[in-house]
């Protein structure tokens, strides 16, 4: 049976590997720190298994200090990036005219192995039981790789891996924002702040006001969304606030479609902050746009349509 631990052990292996790369570039200045942040990043998935390994788990202190490490390094900006190893623009430009519509195909493989795994195998006793979607995604990637070394022609593996740390070293420690951002947003729920939110709601909302609790949920889940840049991290905070105890419990609502247009209106949210690091600023840096923020400002239009639409939505039809 294939655990989901292997997936995570396979992850680290590669964060590890690039990081090898990393410190032997030297065209990075600053690449024995890089190397330390992604190397040490790598380390953690294994031992994160043990220290969830039971009675005979490892010690949970080493991999906190890990955190704050990676925290460190990244927060006084010691990771840099090198000279990516890659063909030169005419080479690409040729590679594309000959391949065509081909490149699709290792990207359109993911999704689809995914697909045949959590549909077909999740009760074979071939994947953990209620992991075949993501084992799944992990097996897709692994295939994508294969179909596109075989697409392009490409035998040596170490060219991915060389392009991969390329993307990786562009893109930089806001690669891990999200995983943070729903870290924190499981803090917040476990120490109380949605509680607290509702608390506070109740004693201002009138009683049976229906439509300014749809709108201090909906808004609400913006506004977490573009402090936290997760929807996934302020969810647990507003539903345990509102949208539970007072949409669904006091005022009847129907579950799936609060719950559902609630996730929405956060994720209009996504589209206006820089917190959502791997939606609006990353993809600027790897297109080399001239104005970082230029996806957020042409989005905010939308984001504001967007939830304007999730909040009239919830309050005539979620009810």
């Amino acid at each position: 049976m294939i655990k989901v631990e292997w997936l995570y052990w396979l992850i680290g292996l590669v964060f590890v590997v690039m990081a090898v790369q990393m410190a032997m570039d030297r065209t990075n200045p600053k690449r024995w720190t890089s190397a330390a942040f992604w190397g040490l990043l790598g380390l953690t998935f294994p031992y994160g298994t043990g220290v969830a390994g039971g009675s005979k788990a490892l010690p949970a202190e080493p991999l906190g200090v890990a955190v704050l490490a990676l925290i460190a390094l990244a927060g006084f900006n010691f990771i840099g990036k090198g000279e990516p190893v890659t063909t030169t623009q005419e080479q690409r430009e040729e590679s594309a005219a000959r391949l065509g519509n081909k490149l699709f195909i290792p990207a359109l493989t993911i999704p689809i192995v995914a697909i045949i795994c959590a549909s077909f195998l999740d009760t074979s006793g071939l994947f953990e039981t209620g992991q075949a979607t993501l084992l799944g995604l992990g097996v897709g990637c692994v295939v994508a790789l294969v179909v596109g070394m075989f697409v392009t022609g490409e035998r040596k593996v170490s060219t991915p891996i060389h392009s991969g740390r390329s993307m990786l070293e562009a893109m930089g420690s806001a690669l891990l924002l999200p995983q943070l951002l729903s870290v924190l947003g499981t803090i917040f729920a476990v120490a109380g702040v949605g509680t607290q939110v509702g608390k506070i709601t109740n004693s201002v909302l009138p009683d049976n006001s229906k439509y300014l609790a749809v709108i201090a949920y909906c808004v609400g889940m913006f506004l977490f969304t573009v402090i936290m840049g997760n929807a996934f991290a302020a969810f647990p905070v507003m539903t345990a606030a509102i949208g539970w105890p007072v949409l669904i419990q006091q005022m009847g609502g129907n579950e799936p479609a609060i719950l559902a247009i609630g996730m929405l209106a956060g994720f209009s949210g996504t589209l206006v902050t820089p917190m959502a690091a791997n939606f609006n600023i990353v993809p600027a840096t790897l297109l080399e746009l001239k104005d970082q923020y230029g996806p957020i400002k042409a989005q905010l239009p939308t984001g504001f349509a967007l939830l304007g639409c999730c909040t009239v939505i919830m309050a005539f039809f979620a009810f």
